[in-house]
């Protein structure tokens, strides 16, 4: 494995070894090393000493079930610290099969104009690609694809990221050449972007796949993983409904933001959930699935295609996040109307979640009436023409917040909260005051733990654990469904990292790899001037009150500053 190095103002890439403190990190846990190793923290995030780095995770590589997952991360644009999102697509499985530990892009060029980066294995070329300016994500990969080949990984970005918007991000195309696999949060669209590339291609033909040190203890691990993985019952689950199917749960819970978080209940859940998508997608048949995997060799296949009326598909996925930010969020309760603002939103290459938030905002502002799907539309298509309010609702919720004079934001560190209430899930409200990464559920949600998500107290804790697990789960480059099969059989952690490497690692890895993450992370944002005060949720919501629990958000501030000590 090698670091590939790409200068975007020269055009060139020089192929370095692997430092010796980052051989034994990978996704996240890699990009946090590498950004407090080399990024100067105070830098401009659009300037040309902000870097974008790739880096698949640790077990990416393999086709293991729901373990191929990519991660990119910079400084973000949207929070102004740390920033990793990670996505599906075929993006990991290429690059670690080129032998890619890390992809850094650097500097940015001098003069005006877009670039398609190649890269295989022999090395790197920038192809003029001002013929795809200004194209959506839809349009421009099949051209891509037809030029360099339909079975290479393409990351690009839309109309967002060209107009460095912070709320774009990099869509991945799928296995079925689709650009629908987003490493959406924070901004990092905007830094792919100001370093004038519209998109890179990742060919592995001709490679061979990534070595195995010991590869029948790779063999045993992997069954033991994927029968673990199988035999869970969530797995199912997730296989009928996807990650919708968390709507009518978070609904049940009081928490579904509803009508810009003025709620936890939303009256229309029913009509958008989980199961009425399902029997939906079978009655309408076409292209409609409503089981389907976003990488080779996922076994949970928790993704969905959503085809209309007519049978034509209209968008692939709709997730729970968007559901619940572009639906309830907004008022709206009809799963054609949140699929085709989820396919304006893609198009436009911009993350749903701080879209829908924006949304939100406008409404409370009066620019849009909640149930109002039209509205939201042209709202969306706002954004597309450039105008100044498309603008301002493309850079975000935190944006649209200050420009309208709006006190109800939800926001932390200027990222958007995801779909769960925290002041009715109070563990998640933890994550999202506490991680170094801005509001995201990824980081750590708690709706599982069993217990009274209502009760302030003992949640520091719970959230510290999942945000450890998590992080883990990201430098691992495993999917977070993964963790069913990884928590039944915690073993097959360190055998599968054991048997990859020639390690000798402890079955307390995942820990490990967590703490160690969020350490780094945490470090980087300490220099960026980041303090305790960032970690807290907004003022509003601690005053508030949420129906139909009538909950504010009451976990102790020192509690949530004691979080790592």
């Amino acid at each position: 494995m090698q670091i590939w190095r790409v200068n975007t103002r020269e055009q060139t890439l020089t192929r370095e070894p692997v430092p010796e403190s980052w051989k034994q990190l990978g996704g996240r846990g890699l990009l946090a090393r590498i950004m407090v190793d080399e990024l100067p923290p105070a830098c401009d995030p659009l300037g040309p000493n902000n870097k974008l780095i790739f880096a698949p995770g640790l077990l990416t590589g393999h086709r293991l079930s729901s373990c191929d997952r990519l991660s990119v991360g910079g400084k973000s644009p949207l929070t102004g610290g740390v920033k990793e999102s990670n996505a599906g697509g075929r993006t990991g499985l290429h690059m670690a099969t080129l032998g890619m530990k890390a992809l850094i892009l650097e500097e940015r060029p001098s003069q005006p104009g877009w670039w398609v980066l190649h890269l295989n294995k022999e090395g790197a070329r920038f192809d003029p690609a001002d013929d795809l300016a200004g194209l959506g994500v839809y349009a421009a990969a099949p051209k891509l694809l037809a030029r360099y080949g339909d079975k290479c990984a393409i990351s690009l970005i839309g109309p967002g990221g060209e107009m460095k918007l912070t709320g774009a991000g990099i869509q991945n195309v799928d296995k079925d050449k689709t650009p629908s696999r987003i490493n959406a949060r924070g901004g990092l669209g905007a830094v792919l972007g100001s370093k004038g590339i519209k998109a890179i291609v990742f060919d592995m033909s001709g490679c061979d796949k990534p070595a195995i040190a010991d590869p029948p203890a790779w063999q045993a691990a992997q069954k033991a993983y994927n029968k673990a993985l199988m035999g869970h019952p969530q797995t199912q689950s997730y296989a009928d409904y996807g990650t919708a199917a968390m709507t009518r749960m978070t609904n049940a819970f009081g928490a579904i933001p509803t009508r810009s978080f003025s709620d936890g209940q939303f009256e229309g859940a029913d009509k958008i959930s989980g199961e009425a998508m399902r029997e939906l997608l079978l009655q309408r048949g076409g292209a409609s699935e409503t089981t389907h995997a976003c990488m080779a060799g996922c076994t949970i296949r928790c993704s969905n295609v959503f085809g209309g009326a007519d049978g034509e598909e209209i968008v692939s996925p709709v997730e729970y996040e968007t559901i619940g930010l572009m639906g309830s969020n907004l008022g709206i309760d009809s799963l054609d109307t949140i699929a085709r603002l989820n396919w304006e939103v893609n198009d436009l290459g911009l993350d749903s979640i701080e879209i829908g938030a924006a949304l939100g905002v406008a409404a409370q502002a009066g620019l849009l009436a909640f149930g109002d799907g039209e509205g939201a539309l042209e709202l969306v298509r706002e954004i597309r023409s450039g105008s100044a309010l498309g603008r301002a609702l493309g850079n975000g919720a935190a944006m649209m917040g200050k420009l309208y004079g709006v006190e109800r934001v939800p926001v932390v560190k200027g990222q958007a909260l995801s779909a769960y209430d925290p002041r009715a899930i109070k563990g998640t409200g933890v994550t999202y005051a506490t991680t170094p990464q801005g509001a995201d559920h990824t980081c750590g949600l708690t709706i599982r733990a069993k217990v009274d998500h209502l009760d302030p107290q003992g949640q520091v804790e719970i959230s510290r654990n999942a945000q450890m697990s998590m992080a883990g789960y990201d430098t691992l480059g495993a999917c977070v469904f993964a963790g069913f099969g990884f928590a039944a059989a915690p073993e097959t952690i360190r055998d599968l990292l054991n048997a990859k490497y020639g390690w000798n690692v402890s079955g307390n890895i995942l820990q490990e790899l967590g703490r160690e993450t969020i350490m780094l992370e945490r470090e980087f944002n300490r220099r960026a001037g980041f303090t305790a005060v960032d970690d807290r949720l907004p003022e509003w919501m601690t005053r508030e009150p949420l129906p139909p629990h009538n909950a504010v958000f009451d976990v102790p501030e020192a509690e949530l500053d004691g979080i790592w000590e």
